[in-house]
């Protein structure tokens, strides 16, 4: 089977840009992305930041479904522990009803931003629940299929579309696809974010080990990845040099990465708990087109993975709308012996 290219854009805002620059992008973004034949274009969630403009995906999904005729557009993803999951079901339902067949709904449990935007957005949201049966009531409201003896049987999270839109596990952990494993659902590998690929196969794994097929469903994992295609090594080398991830260890246990050093001084000023702070080298698929398409397909035979959502942040924007090209020309010169 052949490699299977998706994009999940973060809407970022570079130095010298407005927000409604960063959105104009997205938007051309996922149009280029359609005319390249990518199966799905998402979007993710961030708050409380100056260098990311997507705070609401599911508006801006709206928005991009205006915008694109075919390709499948999606979140990457909204942070569950934040919502209810009834009032994501009706998003997301209505956006499906809008488009139908079109629409993904990629959920986490990464903060998506400093602790006071958690404080807000979990403000008046009454009765904790793990994210686990956050995303079993999810999908029960996604489906019109809460049980008999549910407190709230009977409701619907309308509009109830004929497709609903296709629900995705995200996680950088093997304890993230061993959930998505237990609720047969699909599951997407962070690897961008996590950073370890020996971590990222571990977790495949793990989940087409603990896969629950009693649904009839079959497993399917997908690995998201940063990717840089240019002309040249040297040019690729150059602009990967630039970024940059921080890991958060804190006393307690918790664990989170950022992408500065700034962000990370700020978290941890908000929490207000002991940490260390450790400076890593980010995951990053980049070269020419010849020597990605050799990792690609490495890393494809490696895990079994026919899907990869490609993220990629470099500046100008020009440079990065050429990446997804030269990646599109890389893997349609793959040659069928060198296939899946």
């Amino acid at each position: 089977m052949a490699i299977t290219i998706s994009v999940l854009d973060q809407s970022p805002i570079y130095p010298g840009e407005t927000p409604e620059e960063a959105f104009r992008h997205t938007v051309k973004l996922a149009q280029l992305s359609e005319r390249l034949g990518f199966r799905r274009f998402w979007v993710s969630e961030h708050h409380d930041s100056e260098q990311v403009a997507g705070s609401s995906p599911e508006v801006l999904i709206s928005h991009l479904l205006a915008k694109t005729e075919t390709i499948r557009i999606g979140s990457g993803g909204v942070m569950l522990q934040h919502y209810s999951p009834y009032k994501v079901a009706e998003n997301f339902n209505v956006l499906a009803a809008l488009a139908p067949g079109r629409v993904d709904l990629g959920v986490g449990r990464a903060p998506g931003g400093l602790p006071r935007s958690t404080q807000a957005l979990q403000q008046g949201g009454g009765e904790a629940s793990t994210l686990t049966d956050k995303i079993i009531q999810l999908e029960q409201y996604v489906h019109n299929r809460l049980e008999a003896g549910h407190p709230l049987s009977g409701l619907k999270a309308g509009p109830l579309p004929g497709t609903p839109p296709q629900l995705y596990v995200l996680g950088a952990s093997v304890a993230s696809a061993e959930i998505a494993a237990g609720l047969g659902l699909p599951y997407v590998f962070s690897l961008f974010i996590g950073g370890d690929q020996a971590v990222a196969l571990e977790a495949v794994q793990a989940y087409r080990r603990s896969f629950d097929a009693s649904s009839g469903k079959e497993p399917q994992v997908i690995i998201a990845l940063s990717v840089i295609v240019t002309d040249t090594e040297e040019e690729a080398r150059e602009l990967a040099g630039t970024q940059k991830l921080i890991r958060i260890q804190f006393a307690g246990g918790k664990k989170l990465t950022v992408v500065n050093r700034e962000q990370a001084e700020e978290f941890t000023r908000q929490s207000d708990e002991p940490f260390t702070l450790e400076e890593q080298e980010p995951e990053i698929t980049k070269g020419t087109k010849e020597s990605v398409r050799a990792q690609l397909l490495e890393l494809a035979a490696a895990s079994g993975v026919e899907e990869f959502i490609v993220t990629t942040n470099i500046q100008p924007f020009a440079k990065r709308a050429r990446s997804f090209e030269l990646l599109s020309e890389a893997l349609a010169e793959v040659p069928a012996e060198a296939s899946l």
